[in-house]
């Protein structure tokens, strides 16, 4: 029997771990994938206060050392449902079963994927998913904004005026997101669209360097060449799992309140997994620390 279960160990889980083992309580991280979760794809991040530049590796590696040194246990496991018993909760994975006074999800969000070849191979090397995070990195050079909704809007704007020149790339036949977005990047002198195409197969070998694109009207196949592609399709949060305890909104995302409490006393949610309007490593960390001590609350008043 654990005090706290954590499902997730992005930047929201190892902060809640955090906070949990400092106020004594035994705590248990579950995590499927990658300890550190989003931001291990980030080679260089400068927009985490206390550090100039760090890579997302060694920033994932130190949030899972301090962790653990604090006497966090961890587990490689999936979690596929969590059982409410009342004063307990049964978090049932791909392994077995644990116990846990509280819980905490914080399965975070993926970056959706366009399924174009050698994509995985350039993701966090060529292929950012975040123009706040990475745009900096790409000042003076050329680069390709791969969507047409306003998340896709919103990161060529913000790479119009950092970079030398920015090509939107969508599948579609125009823009689907605001028209003030739209007015805001045609007015761009240095921007320009590509519209009824897709992103066949990204081409380079140690370092992007552009793509094969498809016209999906006329078939016709070309090579495009660019410094860096920024994928903007959308976020896709994996908490379907977890809907008898936690009431998702019609995106997936976890609804809770400010003490990022669901609607099931004794389940929380952190990070990118919550419904919310901004996703950053800050905001995840910001998630773990109010959750943490709220679940720490629930417990000392059980």
């Amino acid at each position: 029997m654990y005090d706290i279960i954590i499902i997730g160990a992005g930047p929201a889980g190892l902060t809640a771990a955090l906070y949990a083992l400092r106020a004594n309580k035994t705590v248990l991280l579950i995590e499927k994938a990658t300890f550190g979760g989003q931001i291990t794809f980030s080679p260089k991040i400068e927009n985490y206060p206390g550090f100039e530049a760090v890579d997302g590796n060694a920033l994932a590696d130190s949030f899972f050392e301090q962790v653990t040194a604090q006497g966090a246990e961890f587990e490689l496991e999936e979690a596929t449902a969590i059982i409410d018993n009342g004063a307990t909760k049964t978090v049932v994975t791909d392994c077995g079963e644990h116990e846990a006074k509280a819980v905490i999800i914080a399965t975070g969000a993926k970056h959706r994927m366009l399924g174009a070849g050698n994509e995985e191979n350039f993701a966090g090397n060529g292929i950012s998913f975040c123009a706040v995070c990475d745009g900096a990195f790409y000042a003076g050079k050329e680069v390709i904004v791969v969507g047409g909704g306003n998340s896709a809007l919103q990161e060529a704007i913000l790479l119009s005026d950092l970079c030398s020149k920015v090509t939107v790339v969508q599948n579609l036949a125009d823009f689907t997101g605001e028209k003030k977005l739209v007015d805001v990047l045609k007015s761009k002198p240095n921007t320009e669209f590509i519209f009824n195409t897709v992103i066949k197969e990204f081409i380079g070998e140690d370092e992007l360097k552009g793509a094969k694109i498809l016209n999906t009207e006329t078939n016709e196949e070309k090579d495009i060449f660019f410094d860096g592609a920024f994928v903007a399709i959308g976020l896709a949060p994996d908490n379907k799992a977890f809907e008898n305890v936690a009431a998702l909104d019609k995106f997936g995302y976890v609804d809770s309140d400010e003490s990022c409490l669901t609607k099931t006393a004794g389940v929380f949610t952190a990070g990118d997994c919550r419904k919310k309007a901004i996703r950053q490593i800050t905001t995840a960390t910001a998630d773990g620390a109010v959750a943490a001590l709220a679940a720490c609350r629930y417990i000392d008043g059980m």
